[in-house]
């Protein structure tokens, strides 16, 4: 599987996210949008850096469950129904972010909606990943 960055030149120059991913080979996975809690769906704070990171977290496990890594993810669409609060927490959640994905920065966009799901969520990530096709069994 390789994958490659696509930021053309005609384009201002992103910072902390990648304007495509080019994939070859591999198999495409969809992830859910994930918040932060934890396996018995508790909210794991109510510090939003603490709800994002939780959040990836979860999201990479689908990922690592499917066979890839944090490499393998190739765009995440990030929801916050505070975007204020998101850029107000933004060292943090940087920290978070470098720590759970590395130097590693897919295809992003970040969405202020009015409400999730889950009242206490702040914050909730989907992805999609390209991870390694299974062998063939021959």
């Amino acid at each position: 599987m390789k994958m490659a960055i696509v930021n053309p030149a005609a384009l201002a120059e992103p910072r902390g996210y990648s304007n495509g991913i080019l994939v070859q080979g591999g198999s495409l996975l969809f992830v859910a949008g994930q918040i932060g809690w934890d396996r018995e769906r508790r909210i794991v704070s109510d510090d939003f850096a603490e709800q994002f990171a939780q959040a990836l977290e979860n999201v990479i496990a689908v990922v690592r469950h499917a066979g890839g890594d944090a490499v393998s993810i190739t765009a995440l669409r990030i929801y916050v129904v505070d975007k204020k609060e998101y850029f107000d927490r933004l060292k943090n959640v940087g920290a978070a972010y470098r720590q759970l994905m590395g130097k590693h920065y897919p295809a992003m966009t970040l969405v202020e909606v009015s409400a999730l799901a889950e009242d206490m969520a702040k914050v909730e990530i989907e992805a999609m990943a390209v991870v390694p096709d299974a062998p063939k069994n021959e």
